[in-house]
């Protein structure tokens, strides 16, 4: 069971826009598999994530990430790459990592990343890849050392240490850059060419379209990010048909990967909008749009995730080849490169 309802709109849209699109075999490079109880700040009750990640969707395992996927893309064979949802500080790390370890298990192909944050020892990381057979890391902002979670640097969220140990180990870094430019930030670009030339061994995903909601960022950072042959990019989020038409053409297919950012975005009723040089999640509740002339019903996240990669796919002709790459065969050669390291 899961608490998903599919209404007449989310069929309509599977059946007429996406059954055909999505292949029978899809590797899913981003997904959050969770526990609450992982969450250590004293007052997560009363916080902004409580609704949602406390009650609604409490513990997020393999069993549920599977019945949602029964239920969005049925008769679709779904293996994971998955890691912690990043609770800011306090995190029990170390539970966390155990969960989604052994989680991940439960599928013969699936994978797992390790939650890290810059105060990890080198020991630590080490003793926690042994242990737990993760394929590589996921930092995130709110563990930047400087304090600013929107502009600090890659180095400031992940230590240079940890970067040297996914290179000697040949291992995949989900990275969610900051800034407000997102990839178009010029230390950005000049972090990540530096930083994958150095280490040239680590396999670097830019997770939601290297943070690009809307095609401008892409557009100003492709020519350069086209010359990283260890970088690849995941879909996660990204409702922009624009976005993704960028993706596509900017950096090449081959180095695309389909992502749900579940759970639990997503499973989520609405989409991410863009206006001007910004981005925001509009949901069922935080609108006062009217609606009254339409049917005026949101859809599930992921869906609207999936029209835009079907609609950029439609525009360059992408082959059944190329899509099934995109759905499948490159997230899995790439977690197989990492795991066979």
């Amino acid at each position: 069971m899961t608490p998903l309802t599919i209404t007449d709109l989310d069929a309509r849209i599977w059946r007429e826009e996406l059954d055909e699109f999505v292949p029978s075999q899809v590797y899913d490079i981003h997904t959050h598999l969770y526990s609450w109880r992982h969450n250590l700040d004293p007052q997560k009750a009363s916080s902004g994530y409580a609704k949602l990640l406390g009650e609604q969707f409490a513990e997020a395992t393999t069993e549920l990430a599977d019945a949602c996927d029964a239920q969005l893309m049925p008769g679709r064979s779904v293996e994971r790459l998955s890691f912690p949802f990043p609770f800011p500080h306090p995190c029990d790390f170390a539970g966390a990592n155990a969960f989604v370890a052994e989680q991940a298990r439960m599928r013969a192909a699936s994978a797992s990343l390790m939650l890290v944050h810059p105060g990890l020892s080198d020991d630590e990381v080490e003793r926690e890849l042994d242990q737990h057979g993760h394929l590589g890391f996921k930092p995130y902002r709110w563990y930047s050392t400087t304090g600013d979670a929107v502009n600090c640097r890659i180095t400031d969220f992940m230590s240079e240490r940890q970067i040297a140990i996914a290179d000697r180990r040949g291992l995949i870094i989900m990275m969610h850059v900051s800034k407000r430019d997102a990839i178009a930030d010029e230390e950005n670009l000049r972090d990540l060419t530096e930083l994958s030339a150095s280490y040239p061994n680590a396999k670097w995903i830019l997770a939601h379209c290297a943070r690009s909601y809307s095609a401008w960022a892409l557009e100003r950072a492709a020519s350069r990010l086209r010359e990283l042959p260890n970088v690849w990019y995941d879909t996660s989020s990204v409702c922009e048909t624009d976005a993704m038409d960028a993706l596509y053409q900017g950096v090449g297919c081959d180095r695309v990967m389909y992502a749900s950012d579940d759970i639990p975005v997503g499973v989520l009723r609405g989409k991410y909008i863009t206006f001007g040089y910004a981005w925001a999640y509009l949901s069922e509740t935080n609108h006062s749009m009217s609606l009254a002339h339409c049917d005026g019903r949101m859809t599930f996240t992921r869906y609207e995730q999936l029209r835009a990669m079907r609609r950029a796919a439609r525009r360059l002709n992408l082959s059944k080849t190329q899509i099934q790459a995109l759905f499948h065969d490159t997230a899995a050669s790439l977690v197989q490169a990492a795991r066979a390291h």
